[in-house]
């Protein structure tokens, strides 16, 4: 599948998942209409009340993560926090309150319906320090070394091209910056009927790298103390709940990808800035 299908897909699907939420629904990772309790195990019981008494109600009923970064990132007050793929915002609205008012949290979404949800629940939040962002993982639209800190929760995968996603990380991050992200990640051989739907993409499974491959392309892209800490490991039960409706044999695919998909927590850092040259006294 080409990248720009890949990318029309994603699109479109989180487009409607932004309006279900728009027109009092809610949605998961599948993108097919359910109520919170309802959602898929990927996607469910991943904030506590505490968080959601923070943000407007739209924010998480359009949480279409896997993870809870802003639980495990470290976050400190007059930092610069960016979050890939932001959706409705809830983990830049979270971000900002742990920032505060001297540091600031952006949101970078690719799709319309989603950037104006975002940007009606930092209204009804009241947050001065919050911007959304309209543009591509891929191609981040802020400068060289201006972010502090990237959060993501379950997008990365989503993504044709990762190696440009990291690559583009690296580049906003000041030295130093960290890289804490959800995301799913897989272990062992996955079936190719997995790997080639387009539904599955949008649901945050056909596009997971490996573990190993992960680490790999953060290494490539310039990352230092690189950490993948699995967070839910997925079972044959979990498996057969996210693989059905999407006219896959659930009982002959689902013992194939027993315990092979996982949330994670993954951390890096951007080492700091090299000394380029050395004062007169010790050059030659």
């Amino acid at each position: 599948m080409s990248t720009n299908r890949i990318k029309e897909i994603v699109k479109e699907k989180y487009g409607q998942a932004a309006l279900r939420v728009k027109s009092g629904g809610s949605t998961c990772c599948d993108a097919s209409p359910s109520t919170v309790s309802g959602c898929d195990p990927i996607t469910s019981s991943l904030y506590d009340s505490s968080q959601a008494e923070q943000i407007p109600e739209e924010a998480m009923l359009a949480s279409l993560g896997c993870g809870n970064p802003t639980a495990l990132a470290t976050l400190n007050a007059g930092e610069v926090v960016l979050d890939l793929g932001s959706g409705g915002g809830i983990d830049v609205l979270l971000s900002a309150r742990r920032v505060g008012p001297t540091g600031k949290a952006y949101g970078l979404d690719m799709t319309d319906e989603m950037l104006a949800l975002a940007n009606e629940n930092k209204r009804k939040a009241g947050l001065d320090n919050v911007e959304f962002l309209k543009g591509e993982i891929e191609n981040i639209p802020l400068l060289d070394s201006s972010v502090d800190v990237i959060i993501s929760n379950c997008v990365i995968n989503l993504s044709a091209d990762k190696d440009k996603v990291l690559r583009e990380a690296f580049r906003v991050l000041k030295p130093g910056g960290r890289f804490a992200v959800s995301d799913v990640v897989t272990r062992g051989e996955i079936s190719s009927a997995i790997r080639q739907s387009a539904l599955l993409w949008v649901g945050c499974v056909a596009g997971a790298l490996e573990d190993r491959e992960y680490h790999s392309k953060l290494a490539s892209a310039g990352f230092e103390q690189i950490q993948i800490e699995p967070t839910r490991v997925y079972r044959v039960d979990d498996a057969r709940e996210f693989l059905s409706g999407h006219n896959i044999d659930v009982d002959s695919l689902a013992p194939q990808v027993d315990g092979k998909f996982m949330s994670a927590f993954i951390r890096a850092v951007k080492p700091m800035a090299t000394q380029s040259c050395c004062p007169p006294t010790c050059c030659n």
